[in-house]
């Protein structure tokens, strides 16, 4: 955390990641408390789909980019541009129109899958194999913190409308240090030089994949990848018809649940770094796997058949219950086991890429996620509309997790302590 070779990467990715959440959160608040109207739902559902389907489309020539050219200089272009956009967002908010709110948000999207390959495929260019471990345990926890704190932010920032210059200055100050810290991001030079880029997309994104699919090992990591990603988005849609309905929380019940998810996925990649020690070991994975899949199955078990509440609790009255307290510590178990899932495959995901295509690997990888991500959120809404609850869907996706774990522990690739 106090090295060049490490923190400067760090703190942009958390940073930007920040900014993400931040603006859409935002824009959420602005929509559903101010527009609101008949269509408030459906312009929320098509936020998440703008800002995620730049990943679908522009991971591809973002990994050819990362691997032609040197990463560092490219994530401070990007992270420049970014700066830009931030005040397409301040427009938006002092105009209070929503198109250029929606503007900025998938132009935040483009630079994201642009950065996506970069903040990934940079990290064995600067670090030693058995530190890698470790860096993604710091990324991964990193991540679903500044998620926590843009989410936060950003509902705080916007609650009754939001003061515009409030809102411009956290875009403004939020970016400006996002391209400030990537400055200090150590060059990596070129690792395909001769690389030509292919502008053709669509092309671009099947050949990324088709390596991915021609590579055993590395087909089996970003599948883990792909299914981390997919519970996650999962949990997180999950979790606020939980509190609010099953167990009668505000606003501020919600939100205590979200950090302590957030704060267990950080311990669950802090443990799986400790366990590795420096090596990519594979075994957590499975074991994680498990542990997600109990609790889930716990959760909503903990919660089924019960009567719908029809008022809103308090943090310590939630928790004065068994059922609140069981809550959250199957919550955290679930973060925590997904900690355990992720951190070993992606490391081992990125030392088992070629030098010369690691950021396109990356890519691939980041394609596979948005579209697991993508139809897991249709799966869910689908099972919600023919009238499926939220605890018989926890415990769905718990066995589902079961199962990958079986599935896991028998595909596992040979180990490789080197």
């Amino acid at each position: 955390m106090f090295s060049r070779r490490f923190a400067p990467l760090f703190w942009c990715q958390f940073f930007s990641a920040f900014s993400d959440n931040f603006l859409k959160t935002a824009l959420v608040f602005l929509i559903l408390f101010q527009i609101g109207g008949p269509n408030a739902e459906a312009l929320i559902t098509l936020a998440g789909g703008i800002f995620i389907a730049p990943f679908f489309f522009l991971s591809s020539l973002g990994g050819q980019m990362a691997d032609k050219f040197d990463k560092a200089r490219v994530a401070r272009w990007l992270k420049f541009v970014e700066s830009g956009i931030a005040f397409v967002a301040v427009a938006g908010f002092h105009l209070n129109s929503v198109p250029v709110l929606f503007i900025a948000l998938c132009l935040f999207g483009v630079i994201g899958a642009l950065f996506g390959p970069i903040k990934y495929g940079i990290l064995p260019d600067h670090l030693e194999r058995s530190e890698l471990p470790a860096a993604n345990a710091l990324v991964e926890g990193a991540t679903f913190m500044a998620i926590l704190l843009g989410t936060i932010c950003g509902g705080l920032a916007a609650k009754g409308g939001g003061d515009p210059a409030h809102l411009s200055l956290l875009m403004i100050g939020f970016a400006l240090m996002c391209w400030g810290a990537s400055l200090f991001i150590p060059p990596t030079g070129q690792a395909a030089p001769d690389l030509a880029i292919s502008w053709n997309i669509a092309r671009a994104t099947a050949g990324l994949l088709k390596h991915l699919w021609a590579d055993s090992r590395l087909w089996w990591g970003s599948l883990i990848s792909s299914w981390f990603w997919l519970s996650g988005i999962i949990v997180l849609a999950l979790m606020p018809p939980l509190v609010s309905k099953g167990l009668g929380g505000n606003e501020e019940v919600a939100t205590a649940f979200l950090a302590v998810f957030s704060i267990a996925v950080a311990v669950g990649s802090g443990l799986a770094a400790l366990l590795a020690r420096g090596r990519i070991l594979l075994w957590p994975t499975p074991v994680g796997a498990v542990i997600l899949g109990l609790c889930a199955i716990d959760l909503g078990l903990a919660n089924y058949a019960m009567e719908p509440a029809t008022a809103m609790a308090g943090i310590g009255t939630v928790l004065e219950s068994l059922r609140g307290v069981r809550s959250l510590i199957d919550l955290s178990g679930i973060a925590i086991g997904g900690g355990l899932f992720i951190v070993p495959a992606f490391a081992a995901v990125q030392a088992w890429a070629g030098v010369d295509r690691r950021a396109r690997v990356v890519a691939a990888v980041n394609v596979l996620n948005a579209a697991f991500m993508v139809v897991g959120s249709l799966a869910i809404s689908l099972l919600q509309k023919q009238g499926m609850d939220t605890p018989t869907l926890f415990i769905a996706l718990g066995v589902a997790n079961l199962a990958v774990a079986a599935l896991v522990a028998r595909t596992i690739p040979a180990p490789d302590t080197r």
